[in-house]
């Protein structure tokens, strides 16, 4: 997140610089932060994750991978199952297709 930038405002963006895609926002699955969601990065970063995770939708933009994204594709939620991927990232994609009523808060 950037100085002066909102969450939303911060997704769209993030969204734009790692995908190629100009997104809306459409709703808010949740906020994630489990505490062992520790990431070790390349350069001898170590943080401890956290996510608020937001739907949304394409409104233009191509998709172009980036120096933070190796590949890109969409993927139906059954696919969901097969994909490599932390559990973090599993109960978020598990939250987003259960299509919830409320945000999860944890």
């Amino acid at each position: 997140m950037e100085l002066g930038e909102s969450l939303t405002q911060c997704a769209v963006r993030e969204a734009r610089e790692e995908t190629g895609l100009e997104v809306e926002i459409t709703g808010l699955v949740g906020t994630y932060s489990d505490p062992r969601h520790v990431i070790a990065y390349s350069d001898g970063e170590v943080r401890q994750q956290f996510n608020i995770c937001y739907t949304a939708k394409a409104v233009g933009g191509e998709m172009t991978p980036s120096d933070e994204s190796t590949a890109l594709e969409f993927v139906a939620p059954s696919a969901f199952d097969d994909l490599p991927m932390h559990p973090t990232q599993r109960l978020r994609l598990k939250h987003y297709a259960e299509r919830r009523d409320h945000p999860y808060l944890g």
